[in-house]
């Protein structure tokens, strides 16, 4: 896997800052596909996570 977009704010990785997007993360899923910058679906259980892009499938955590 490539990231080329932020998967907290969607966002190009380069050419921004994104201090608040990491420390974001470290409590919430991801929204955006670092990939390809698609929209995921995302559940949030009290177990974990899943966020599904259409076009690259599944992430947990």
């Amino acid at each position: 896997m490539t990231a080329t977009y932020c998967d907290h704010c969607g966002d190009p990785l380069t050419g921004g800052d994104h201090g608040g997007c990491r420390v974001a993360r470290t409590m919430e899923p991801p929204r955006y596909c670092p990939e390809c910058r698609r929209r995921m679906v995302v559940q949030v259980t009290p177990g974990g996570w899943t966020a599904d892009c259409s076009r690259h499938g599944r992430r947990t955590g």
